[in-house]
């Protein structure tokens, strides 16, 4: 017999009972759907043992290093106490320690926690000012014991926080951000697994973040970054991502301008439609794509239809 915690309430398992039965049992309200683990209705998270390796057949393998489960099929065999998905609302302190322009309409902003983070390069997080508003931003780089978040931050131009970003945020000053999110992100393990990843403007951001992960972990594998652009300002790493092709072989990086390329040294075209192009077949690769949402789903879709399994399709899509 095994005790669960649900929302400050606990609860005693009977013998071979799931946990989706228990609290249905009690009384507690959650969701679910076949009670067979196969719709993924039933997903929760535990925040401190590991499930059982059992429930979490079906996830992504970055879903199981967060913890999540399916509890239609999870029998706990220790005392466990979870959550349902982002069901963690707790707002944290940090401080703006660097605030650099990357080009034109792109900031650099880093963030110094003033508690110890968890978190995994390529996720991201919600950033909340004084007055409420809020917005979500990937994180740029990997954990580390400083405690601290790097984003790119574009700068729209009715953006309402962006513009505040840009036009009122100081180094010195207090935001407030949410814990870590999202599914987008390096997992060790298979360190010879082929890298796609294609981004467009600041979906540049997680896909750093990923990269840099890999390659302090030694992955062996090739790594493929496509970054797109309209023009050359959007490419506005290129230099940082030039030096990391020359210190880590297996990395390439392919800047791509879907305009006109006046110093004649990018790939013309759109990044996807290059990345896609030149890898026919991606039956066994890992493939990772950050930017436009039309663009996420169209390449989510050629991904798949030219190999690559859904489980290894990596996608993070938002107005960058």
């Amino acid at each position: 017999m095994t005790r669960i915690k649900f929302n400050e309430q606990t609860f005693e398992t009977e013998n071979n009972e799931t946990i989706l039965h228990t609290l249905l049992r009690n009384n507690v309200q959650v969701p679910y759907g076949c009670k067979a683990g196969v719709c993924q209705s039933c997903l929760m998270r535990s925040l401190d043992n590991a499930p059982p390796s059992a429930s979490q057949v079906g996830l992504k393998d970055t879903q199981q290093k967060q913890n999540y489960f399916l509890s239609c099929i999870c029998q706990p065999e220790n005392d466990m106490t979870v959550v349902l998905p982002n069901a963690e609302s707790v707002w944290l302190e940090a401080e703006v320690i660097e605030k650099i322009e990357l080009s034109s309409n792109v900031v650099f902003l880093k963030l110094k926690s003033k508690e110890p983070l968890a978190f995994f390069a390529g996720q991201f997080v919600n950033l909340r000012r004084n007055d409420g508003v809020i917005r979500s931003y990937s994180i740029a780089n990997t954990p580390n014991g400083e405690h601290e978040l790097e984003f790119h931050i574009r700068i729209l131009p009715n953006g309402q926080f962006s513009r505040w970003v840009a036009d009122e945020l100081e180094v010195g000053m207090s935001l407030s951000f949410s814990h870590a999110q999202g599914n987008c992100h390096y997992v060790e393990g298979q360190a010879e697994q082929l890298l796609l990843l294609i981004g467009t403007g600041t979906g540049l951001a997680p896909l750093y973040g990923i990269i840099r992960d890999a390659l302090s972990h030694k992955h062996q594998g090739e790594i493929h970054l496509f970054h797109g652009s309209r023009d050359e300002s959007g490419l506005y790493l290129e230099e940082k991502l030039t030096a990391l092709t020359q210190k880590h072989p297996n990395f390439h990086y392919i800047p791509c301008l879907s305009g006109a390329d006046v110093s004649g040294k990018y790939t013309l075209g759109r990044a996807n439609q290059i990345a896609l192009e030149k890898f026919p077949k991606l039956n066994g690769w890992r493939v990772y794509l950050c930017g436009q949402p039309e663009m996420v789903l169209h390449s989510k879709r050629a991904a798949y239809l030219q190999g690559a399994s859904l489980k290894e399709i990596y996608a993070d899509a938002f107005a960058s």
